[in-house]
């Protein structure tokens, strides 16, 4: 009886390395947001910066489990609330940038992972199209969160939050949507034929 309670409480090797190999994807997916967040441009007429942040958390929700996703950027908020250097070199980093005109786009990432993972997961066939939208509906979650906290932090109105804080990245943020998916259909698509190689 003592040794079966001693051997349950033993790790599986299988199970061990399965939560090594999510813990390490999760660091390197915080890493990840935290290299494309010092490649940004300051922009003169706005307070928030044209930056590649948007485009790694988007890529993360569709290679990672929504629970991971979510994981790694909670890790990656966190680690810029430490005052480590993940985040846009513009803003006043640690918890002061989190709290600063950016802060509703840093807040929305761990939701925004999460619904584009579990919305490319959920919808009838994995390909572009379906990365597009899950991609698409992210991006404009992080949209509505940026404009919305920037509104309420500067006592202005909705729609001229938007002038600042949405109108400015459309283009670009279309690019980094459509890059993602076409990533990840391009990823999915070099898995089958190496699976039909196999065969």
């Amino acid at each position: 009886m003592a040794q079966s309670n001693a051997g349950s409480i033993v790790l599986n090797p299988t199970r061990a390395n399965a939560m090594l190999r999510w813990g390490a994807a999760i660091v390197a997916g915080s890493a990840l947001v935290a290299v494309c967040a010092h490649i940004s441009v300051p922009l003169f007429f706005t307070p928030v910066p044209m930056t590649l942040q948007p485009f790694a958390v988007l890529l993360l929700g569709l290679f990672m489990e929504p629970a991971a996703a979510f994981a790694a950027l909670v890790l990656y908020l966190a680690e810029g609330a430490a005052g480590l250097p993940v985040f846009t070199p513009q803003g006043l980093g640690g918890i002061a940038q989190i709290l600063g005109p950016t802060g509703g786009y840093l807040m929305s990432y761990p939701f925004v992972a999460a619904l584009v993972s579990f919305l490319y997961r959920r919808l009838p066939v994995r390909n572009f199209w379906t990365a597009l939208i899950s991609t698409a509906s992210g991006n404009a979650l992080i949209l509505a969160a940026g404009a919305t906290w920037l509104a309420v932090l500067t006592h202005q109105t909705l729609g001229h939050t938007a002038t600042l804080a949405v109108m400015p990245f459309l283009a670009g943020d279309a690019l980094k949507v459509c890059l993602a998916a076409a990533i990840a259909a391009g990823w999915l698509r070099m898995r089958r034929i190496e699976k039909t190689v196999v065969r």
